[in-house]
């Protein structure tokens, strides 16, 4: 067997609720996986690679490779954040692997979605990714990240509910179950105001969890969410250029719950995804190791 299928594989999913990293060989595929913190370059830079690092520590030593000199491992880390070439390579360069490339998560989110097919992926988590493959060639729209867009993914709605919170408190918009239950959760007002001034992308996401059930059990603020959610994801389908019959995949923690809301045009093809954003990355490291072999 040659020493490129020997070779130690690292692969990271870098999110913003937290990150995953896996390592393997070729040979073996992925041997083992571990989790860590929030690893948005973005919002923590410093604080994301300690998290991606410490994730892929915790994955060699479950593997029993952590003796490997990092020298030796050929890694790709796909990470929530980096909107520019010029991010990803800092990325890359600051990371302690002899072999680092490293990409924005939305091209190992499509890999690990459609692998080498054409298609579209919407997936959702604590931001979103609404992309395509077309003859090997990744497009996307929006996901510059929380100040300035992802709409739909999970902050997103999170930080629109305690907006709608408040209005409702001022009597602008009528309550709902759900706004009385946020304003309970948060010990009133001020609490919803004290929350908002400290709250990262990961701890609006995080309110999420309660919108999809509220919107599923027909409350009028969850609904409203969820329906300007969707028209945005549909006007991003578009502007890529999704027809009708087109294979869609959805993905992350949220994605597959709008396929209820999403209109039939964009369903009629809809194919689970083959994999993950961290196989995604696993199978772009390989790829990196056959060149060079």
């Amino acid at each position: 067997m040659s020493a490129a299928q020997n070779r130690v594989i690292v692969a990271v999913d870098g999110g913003g609720t937290g990150c995953r990293a896996a390592v393997g060989t070729l040979a073996a595929g992925i041997l083992a996986q571990a989790t860590g913190k929030s690893a948005n370059v973005a919002t923590g830079y410093e604080a994301a690679l300690t998290n991606m690092t410490d994730a892929v520590a915790d994955a060699l030593a479950t593997a029993g490779l952590n003796g490997t000199p990092l020298d030796q491992i050929t890694a790709h880390v796909g990470v929530a954040g980096a909107n520019s070439q010029a991010a990803v390579d800092r990325v890359a360069a600051a990371l302690p692997y002899g072999q680092t490339s490293a990409t924005a998560d939305r091209e190992t989110t499509v890999i690990g979605a459609l692998g080498e097919a054409d298609g579209y992926v919407l997936a959702l988590g604590t931001g979103p990714i609404i992309a395509c493959q077309q003859q090997g060639t990744i497009r996307h729209v929006a996901g510059w990240g929380f100040k300035l867009s992802d709409q739909a993914a999970g902050a997103w709605l999170g930080r629109r509910l305690l907006e709608e919170v408040l209005l409702a408190h001022d009597t602008m918009r009528p309550h709902s179950p759900l706004s009385r239950a946020m304003l309970d959760q948060h010990g009133g007002l001020h609490g919803v105001i004290a929350f908002g001034a400290d709250a990262v992308p990961g701890d609006y996401a995080k309110l999420a969890l309660d919108i999809v059930p509220a919107a599923e059990a027909g409350d009028a603020i969850a609904v409203g969410l969820m329906q300007e959610g969707v028209r945005f994801l549909q006007s991003g389908l578009d502007a890529l250029g999704f027809a009708e019959g087109d294979t869609l995949s959805l993905a992350g923690g949220l994605g597959p719950k709008y396929e209820s809301w999403l209109a039939p045009t964009y369903t009629h093809a809809l194919t689970p995804p083959l994999g993950t954003a961290l196989q995604g990355a696993f199978e772009m490291a390989c790829k990196a190791v056959r060149v060079t072999a």
